[in-house]
């Protein structure tokens, strides 16, 4: 008898601990908006030439950088709400709630106001997509190619580092926002 309760502890103990890991992974994957992430892998390929790079190219490249790392962050204070018209309405998050603000009044406002949170997941969006574009081989090829050949340990290592980093950041501040190029909720599976 004494057998089996413990059996079941340990396999609801391994239960909970393999929720938490699935949890974290989700919020690591919701961490990058796919489209900005997808927009980038499209693009630099034709803007750096293949790591070819011109003039004219670095500035291309760099302005694509650019302006997907503000995409990262700017989504992270983005989120969505399901009206009384039942369509999903985005707006950006502020101190005072959600704006523009929800026509409809029986969207709770305090449930979208800014958090720490945001700020978090706005440097660490910023961070991981930083290390997705500078380590990419053709902006390393581009940018600087004498790092490829003599830092290849460090292009090795600081993503796995970072990711874990970022991960576990993720696991302790997690994301309730529903935002632009994020999966959409109602609100009444928002946390506060």
């Amino acid at each position: 008898m004494g057998a089996s309760k413990s059996k079941s502890k340990t396999q609801k103990n391994s239960n909970t601990i393999k929720n938490k890991t699935f949890n974290g992974v989700g919020n690591l994957i919701k961490l990058l908006p796919t489209g900005t992430v997808f927009l980038f892998q499209f693009l630099n390929p034709v803007l750096t030439n293949n790591g070819s790079c011109k003039t004219l190219n670095k500035y291309l490249d760099s302005t694509l950088i650019a302006l997907c790392g503000f995409s990262c962050c700017f989504a992270s204070f983005t989120d969505s709400y399901t009206g009384g018209d039942g369509a999903t309405h985005y707006g950006i998050a502020t101190k005072n709630g959600i704006w523009p603000a929800p026509s409809s009044g029986t969207v709770d406002q305090s449930k979208y106001k800014l958090r720490f949170g945001d700020f978090v997941h706005a440097f660490f969006s910023v961070i991981v997509f930083a290390v997705l574009a500078l380590l990419d081989s053709n902006t390393v090829r581009c940018f600087y190619p004498e790092f490829e050949s003599t830092e290849k340990i460090l292009l090795q290592v600081l993503p796995p580092v970072i990711g874990v980093v970022s991960g576990t950041v993720f696991m302790v501040f997690p994301n309730n926002r529903h935002g632009i190029g994020y999966p959409t909720s109602d609100d009444t599976s928002q946390e506060s």
